[in-house]
């Protein structure tokens, strides 16, 4: 029997050097401890200032579900904005349809910075706008064309400030997940990429005539 095989397993990759127990361990606390730099560098510093129930990881949108989100907003007048816009790829795409200005409304100052070489990439650096702002701290009341691609969790408190504050004519496109207890006034796709658009004229009556008179 050959010394190896009486005392710790070893693992030998394909064409390197062989790892005992610790090696396998030690490779292990390298690959979580890269992991959380990731994490700290590049995520975390845009959710710093946000309320834990307000923090909303980052998930690009899907191909189809920009195509349903658009086609909602398709020949609509007025600032077109995607509120926690990400990389930037729906406000890159609002613009290319005519939806202008397209604005993005971005926390996490890595993910600007990706949407700024988007742009850059698709010819419409400097004419799409990036701003790294606060979505509950952004004053809607310019909006006609309002994109939300956003968690379950903030739907109530983001409905509550877009009754006070968005126009009677904007209309807003939710992605992913509806808004609980507004109903919408069209909707396109089945499953993930559904979308749903709601006429804030119509959210207001609805909410006259409610018995509870909730936003949300």
């Amino acid at each position: 029997m050959e010394p190896e095989e009486l005392g710790e397993a070893v693992w030998e990759p394909p064409g390197g050097s062989r790892l005992g127990g610790w090696g396998l361990l030690g490779l292990a606390v390298a690959s979580a401890g890269a992991a959380w730099a990731t994490w700290a560098t590049v995520l975390m510093p845009g959710f710093r200032r946000v309320p834990l129930r307000l923090q909303v990881p980052f998930q690009a949108s899907g191909p189809r579900q920009e195509a349903n989100a658009l086609a909602l907003l398709r020949g609509r007048p007025g600032k077109t904005v995607d509120l926690g816009s990400g990389d930037g790829r729906l406000v890159i795409e609002a613009y290319k349809q005519g939806l202008r200005p397209a604005v993005g409304y971005e926390l996490n100052p890595w993910l600007l910075c990706l949407s700024h070489c988007q742009a850059w990439r698709a010819g419409c650096h400097g004419q799409v706008s990036f701003l790294r702002r606060d979505l509950w701290k952004v004053n809607l009341s310019d909006c006609y064309n309002v994109i939300v691609f956003l968690a379950p969790s903030v739907k109530p408190p983001l409905a509550r400030k877009l009754l006070a504050e968005l126009p009677d004519e904007a209309r807003v496109v939710a992605g992913r997940f509806p808004f609980p207890s507004w109903t919408p006034s069209s909707s396109l796709g089945q499953g993930l990429e559904q979308v749903w658009a709601y006429d804030m004229k119509e959210v207001r009556r609805a909410v006259r005539c409610s018995p509870q008179g909730s936003p949300v």
